[in-house]
């Protein structure tokens, strides 16, 4: 896969915690360079720091200490509301528990994104209709989230990731509340994209997921495992 330089640059990364009684450390000095085009796991037990790695990659939250480099931006230096803006346009998420809403059609949930956007209309339904057809879910998009299989709302979260075409998508355990079949489906689909062009990191307790990816991340206890990146 070709991978045209350094995405994410993450330098000496640490997250602290701090409730008032006790401090935690949730990342303990991250180094870790993502470049364009892979596709990768981030892999590690509970407690490892997963999450807290994942939100700060998302632009949900910031270090405590050191830096972070989106395509060269220094992103823990921004205000809050240029970093939404960042991550509304650069990445795009996927979800164990789809986070769909349950009442609104597979097309009103993929277009969520690019109201916010400030799309038209018009424009946004042709979007949508043109992504939910690149999942195979072209004859659901009228069906409500409630009338979709766990495979096919995660299908549905996909494609709302994608709706404003970031380049980077992060998935958190996106096969955990799906049967075998149904999961293998879904890694099937990113490896598609990936293989389209995206960047992808997938974070999992899945075993056997890193297989299926060109890389592998893991992490324990706040730290890269023996040096890996």
């Amino acid at each position: 896969m070709n991978t045209n330089g350094t995405m994410v640059k993450l330098t000496g990364v640490r997250k602290i915690y701090d409730t008032g009684k006790v401090k935690v450390e949730a990342l303990r000095g991250i180094d870790l360079e993502v470049r364009r085009g892979e596709f990768m796991t981030l892999v590690g037990p509970s407690g490892s720091g997963k999450s807290t790695l994942m939100n700060i990659l998302g632009c949900l939250d910031v270090p405590s200490e050191g830096t972070y480099e989106f395509d060269g931006q220094r992103v823990d230096r921004l205000p809050v509301n240029q970093l939404a803006e960042l991550r509304n346009r650069s990445v795009g998420f996927v979800f164990q528990n789809f986070n769909l809403l349950p009442y609104s059609t597979a097309l009103e949930n993929v277009e969520l994104p690019l109201v916010f956007r400030g799309l038209g209309a018009r424009e946004r339904r042709a979007r949508a209709i043109e992504l939910l057809e690149r999942i195979g879910l072209g004859d659901r998009m009228e069906h409500k989230a409630t009338e979709l299989s766990g495979g096919q709302m995660q299908r549905v979260a996909i494609a709302r990731a994608l709706a404003n075409n970031p380049p980077l998508i992060l998935a958190d355990e996106p096969t955990g509340n799906l049967d075998t079949a149904s999961g293998r489906e879904i890694v099937d689909l990113f490896e598609e994209l990936w293989k389209a062009g995206h960047t992808i990191m997938i974070i999992t307790h899945d075993p056997n997921l890193p297989m299926r990816t060109e890389r592998t991340i893991h992490l324990r206890d706040g730290r890269l495992d023996d040096g890996v990146a």
